[in-house]
């Protein structure tokens, strides 16, 4: 009973009482004192390694930034290497042309135009005419490889809606970076790469159009696509130009697999 008259009567020990008298009095008492010291000192501990932490993570890493510099390198180098294999080939062709038609020229001409203007229809050979040239490139952060730009570089996605824009705009052939676009090309990602044709490219990105320039451009500016490009300047700074060329040429994308044949009727 005596147990449970103190707990009752006194249910502070002792030495909580005495502080609460401290503290009430304004008196700071050595363990006071030094629990708030301890807490001072931890707080300023981890505020310095919370700010260490964040500009290790934010910072980029030199083997990272030195691999993606090495890649697209050897993506520049690989895509030059490309270039010159693909100006080969187009020379080539236009000698096979040339020969076509010293060969059927006297014989059937009619023939021989019908197959010249199904090969610039299909994009196998290169054609030449005025056009439209629009220009797409990663904004100046995702340039530099700044943290957290991935959303600023231009995507598989943006091509294609500038091309289809473009096609829908009256466009009779179109080219990007160089790359003939025919009705079997693909534009994709792989990584960081955009592949046209299973060819990588880089930023910026060129997208050439023979057509009539004004009917184009008029066409053009009403559709989806400029609304789209309209939109990346503004969410993501990806910056894009639209210019008129009084002359394009684009080269061929290359012979066709043969996947279907009819035969003609002579009479």
């Amino acid at each position: 009973m005596t147990l449970l008259t103190a707990v009752m009567e006194k249910p502070l020990d002792p030495g909580y009482a005495a502080v609460a008298r401290a503290r009430a009095a304004g008196i700071d008492t050595p363990t006071t004192l030094r629990r708030r010291l301890v807490v001072l000192v931890l707080a300023v501990l981890i505020g310095m390694g919370t700010v260490v932490a964040t500009q290790a993570l934010r910072a980029p890493q030199p083997a990272a930034s030195s691999a993606r510099t090495l890649i697209v390198e050897q993506i520049r180098e690989r895509s030059a290497t490309g270039e010159d294999l693909r100006t080969g080939n187009s020379e080539l062709r236009d000698e096979i042309a040339e020969l076509q038609s010293q060969a059927l020229g006297d014989e059937d001409e009619a023939f021989l135009a019908r197959t010249a203007e199904l090969e610039a229809v299909v994009g196998t050979v290169a054609v030449q005419g005025p056009g439209l040239v629009i220009t797409l490139e990663d904004s100046v952060r995702a340039a530099a490889d700044e943290p957290g730009s991935e959303d600023e570089r231009v995507q598989d996605f943006d091509l294609q809606v500038v091309a289809n824009g473009l096609w829908a705009s009256g466009a009779e052939a179109v080219a990007v970076n160089g790359h003939r676009l025919t009705s079997m090309t693909a534009i994709r990602s792989a990584g960081a790469a955009i592949l046209v044709d299973l060819q990588p490219l880089v930023s910026p990105y060129r997208i050439e159009a023979i057509g009539d320039p004004e009917s184009m451009r008029t066409a053009f500016a009403r559709s989806s696509a400029q609304s789209h490009l309209t939109a990346l300047s503004g969410a993501f700074s990806i910056p894009s130009s639209l210019t008129q060329e009084e002359h394009l040429r684009l080269p061929g994308a290359g012979y066709s697999s043969l996947r279907h044949a009819e035969v003609v009727d002579e009479a």
